[in-house]
């Protein structure tokens, strides 16, 4: 077994090092045209990955720290336990996940397994099901900006959460038997908020400690965000300004009915999110056969978002290959539901005939970065507060079943 693991994990290692030769070649023959990737790469970045995440990881780090999540786990338990076999603390980062976008999800979910607050099969579990599109990029860039048409956002943002929840359910039944013994004490609110108060002043933490390090936290995270947007921004550009790739798809073209242009939309979101569904979105393929495959590229989310989340997950012992089927399921399950509902409802629709394609702006505007940048932060604090209210309505309900039985 471990020569059979040894040598997948050889012809892998082989495979990227065959993808960076090659790159590396692309980018010493055409040093004009990895230059001006990497811009973009950089563009995309700063004026909009770092203003619109940026704020979610900061918050998130402090709260961690202050125990503010252990104390909404422990309300949220008879909630997540029972239904996705995970502990309370995992609402936090499916909801900042549902919220935000990727990797959100993965990095929070990675954070709660180092500072313990989940076992190493609960984040297994929670991995599956927390890495997420968020509903602005589905609805903005792809349905608005890519596809010109806002009507068709159910048809990508409903099929992508309902695989979310399916996906929850399913990975519920891993490693089930391996269930953590929890004894529950009978606290109100009052007492649990209490408690929850001396276990932050034991760790002696400073508010001020806690604000430095989630800041410091929250760059290094962000920065590597950045690097890795970068970089497959010039190996996309790369591979796809070479002749024998080009001539690849070309054939592959007149071997199946299939448009070239969804083809190289197809291996591109194999890479990369963004620029795979921009490709997809501008094929002329018919409308439901552009949604489905839109569904499965968003639900697998791209080398370029694994890489992200692994960057987190690799921290812990959470099983990475499996949070990898799972993205793959991903995909799967948002195909058969978005084609599910594409039956239920929209087989009638006639898509608008005019098409305007989203272009992205790469130029610095001020106004639009404070603008994200503010946007990000009253959405994570409104999420906060939810969270909160939520955490209380239940635990309280839970309470007053158990009571009147």
């Amino acid at each position: 077994m471990k020569n059979k693991n040894g040598h997948k994990t050889f012809n892998f290692t082989l495979f990227f090092l065959l993808i960076v030769i090659i790159v590396l070649i692309g980018i010493i023959t055409n040093p004009k045209l990895s230059l001006s990737s990497a811009a973009s790469g950089i563009a995309v970045w700063f004026n909009i990955i770092l203003p619109s995440l940026l704020p979610f990881f900061i918050i998130s780090e402090i709260l961690i720290g202050l125990g503010f999540v252990d104390f909404i786990g422990k309300l949220l338990q008879p909630l997540m336990r029972p239904i996705f076999n995970v502990p309370g603390e995992g609402a936090f980062p499916l909801t900042m996940s549902i919220l935000s976008g990727y990797p959100v999800g993965a990095k929070l979910t990675s954070r709660l397994r180092e500072e313990g607050l989940i076992t190493k099969d609960e984040g297994t579990r929670l991995i599956c099901f927390t890495s997420t599109s968020g509903p602005l990029f589905m609805l903005g860039a792809v349905s608005i900006g890519m596809l010109n048409d806002s009507k068709l956002a159910p048809l990508i943002i409903i099929p992508h959460y309902l695989s979310v929840l399916v996906l929850g359910l399913l990975f519920s039944f891993y490693k089930s038997n391996n269930r953590r013994l929890i004894i529950s004490k009978k606290r109100n609110l009052f007492e649990e908020i209490q408690e929850s108060y001396v276990t932050w002043i034991k760790t002696k933490k400073s508010i001020g400690s806690l604000i430095t390090k989630a800041v410091k936290e929250s760059m290094d995270t962000i920065i590597l965000i950045g690097g890795l947007v970068i970089f497959y921004s010039v190996i996309v550009e790369i591979l796809f300004n070479m002749e024998f790739l080009n001539n690849i798809i070309y054939h592959l073209s007149n071997l199946l009915p299939i448009d070239i242009q969804l083809i190289k939309g197809i291996i591109i979101g194999f890479f990369e999110v963004t620029i795979g569904c921009k490709n997809i979105a501008a094929s002329q393929s018919s409308l439901i056969t552009k949604i489905l495959i839109l569904n499965f590229t968003i639900g697998w989310s791209g080398f370029s978002v694994h890489s992200q989340a692994l960057s987190f997950i690799n921290n812990t012992d959470i099983n990475t290959k499996l949070y990898i089927v799972s993205k793959f399921l991903h995909g799967i399950l948002s195909v058969l539901f978005g084609y599910a509902l594409y039956l239920l409802k929209y087989q009638n629709y006639i898509q608008p005939t005019i098409y305007y394609p989203m272009y992205y702006n790469n130029q610095f505007n001020l106004s639009n970065w404070i603008y994200l940048l503010t946007s990000s932060t009253k959405l994570a604090l409104i999420m906060i507060i939810y969270i909160f209210l939520l955490s209380m309505l239940v635990s309280t309900a839970f309470k007053t079943l158990k009571g009147s039985n």
